[in-house]
């Protein structure tokens, strides 16, 4: 199937705005992105009219519990946390999605496409993370990186778990111990693995340890929960001391070490914005953070951590960092093409470019602005939500089997 969506203001993130621009799509793919003059459209493709409104790449929302902390469910829905093992690396977020809850119609009203779903805090090692769409029926067709990264926490969080089991870890002293033991099993594991099968025999697979021998060999990237600067230099000088990929999560603090997170090249998952101050690691929250980590040169991505701040709000966190002084483009490049790289998933995400999934949303005008809605959103080339200007009401295609008769 090929559609064309035409005539819109179309922003690629990665490259240049087009006025009067064409986004073509084949199946679940974009195959081009350019003038109207530019684009060869096929007399058989649908046609979606844009004109007036903003054409976006869908947006991302690097860092959320969407189905795994159901909304509205209280603790029969929150399967965030397995806080009974401070290492969970074997933990799997994508056994426990619920691609029906709530959240997921709210992310596609909010003109949220692409979601890695993580694990909570509670342990200083939570689990793995997974990419999936905001649409679908299962995680069959919702996944589409089975594994991003392991989720990691250092600060309050896991030190409150455990202290109050009176367990190790109980102090920042412990979570920091509980990582580095982690690692050096991991290490130790590799090469007693790696050595049996030189030699042919047989050897036990530690699921554990297995995720961890995947962060040290750079196939999954580690995803830092911390919100204070002395955490955020702990995280780094972890990282430092194994060699894996590290992406700072939340960085509450990071704007007053901003200069040290660009010296390592760390980039950071920020937010979420629109809490309150309810624990001490969050007394230093500020809008302002976005621009002045933007402006040492930290890659930026922006998050709701859904549930705390609703998913559909996320644009609207980023368009208050832009009140704040973050430069508008690089709001936008935070809710796409930067959350995407800085987690390997830039083959398939974050951009209105060629050979990238078909995640497209039409607003009605640039969605920076608050006044502005998303009209229509596509996922791999399939529109699954429309804004009902007669209900005023958005309408999202049902996820549900129906038999056809």
């Amino acid at each position: 199937m090929v559609s064309a969506i035409i005539g819109g203001y179309v922003v690629p993130v990665d490259g240049d705005p087009i006025d009067g621009g064409t986004v073509l799509i084949s199946d679940d793919k974009i195959v081009e992105v350019g003038a109207e003059r530019d684009v060869d459209v096929p007399e058989d493709a649908e046609l979606i009219d844009a004109a007036g409104a903003w054409v976006l790449p869908g947006f991302i929302d690097a860092h959320a519990h969407l189905g795994v902390h159901e909304d509205g469910e209280g603790w029969s829905g929150n399967d965030t946390n397995e806080m009974t093992d401070p290492n969970g690396a074997r933990f799997r977020a994508i056994d426990g999605i619920d691609p029906y809850e709530i959240g997921f119609d709210d992310a596609l009203s909010g003109g949220v496409t692409s979601v890695v779903i993580k694990p909570g805090s509670g342990n200083p090692i939570g689990g793995q993370t997974v990419g999936v769409k905001t649409w679908g029926r299962s995680a069959l067709d919702m996944v589409f990186a089975e594994s991003v990264s392991v989720k990691s926490a250092l600060g309050e969080n896991p030190k409150r778990v455990y202290g109050d089991k009176d367990k190790t870890p109980s102090t920042r002293l412990g979570v920091a111990a509980i990582i580095r033991e982690a690692f050096t099993k991991a290490r130790n594991y590799a090469a007693q693995r790696d050595h049996a099968r030189a030699e042919g025999k047989p050897f036990d697979t530690d699921l554990t340890l297995e995720a961890l021998t995947r962060v040290l060999d750079g196939e999954l990237y580690w995803d830092q929960h911390t919100h204070r600067a002395d955490d955020i230099v702990t995280a780094i000088r972890l990282s430092q001391e194994f060699g894996y990929k590290l992406v700072v999560n939340h960085g509450t603090e990071g704007h007053l070490i901003a200069d040290l997170l660009a010296e390592h090249q760390v980039p950071v998952i920020l937010g979420p914005l629109f809490t309150s101050r309810v624990k001490v690691e969050l007394r230093n929250r500020t809008l302002r953070s976005a621009g002045i980590l933007a402006r040492a040169g930290v890659k930026l991505a922006i998050t709701t951590d859904h549930p705390v701040v609703p998913i559909n709000f996320l644009v609207y966190q980023a368009a208050l960092a832009v009140k704040e002084g973050l430069d508008p483009e690089t709001a936008l490049r935070a809710l796409t093409v930067n959350p995407a790289a800085m987690l390997g998933l830039d083959d398939r995400i974050g951009a209105l470019k060629p050979g990238l999934d078909a995640d497209v949303a039409i607003w009605s005008g640039d969605p920076l602005d608050v006044m502005n809605r998303a009209l229509r959103v596509f996922v791999r080339g399939r529109e699954v939500y429309h804004f009902d200007e007669a209900t005023g009401e958005g309408v999202v295609a049902t996820r549900r089997y129906t038999e056809r008769r």
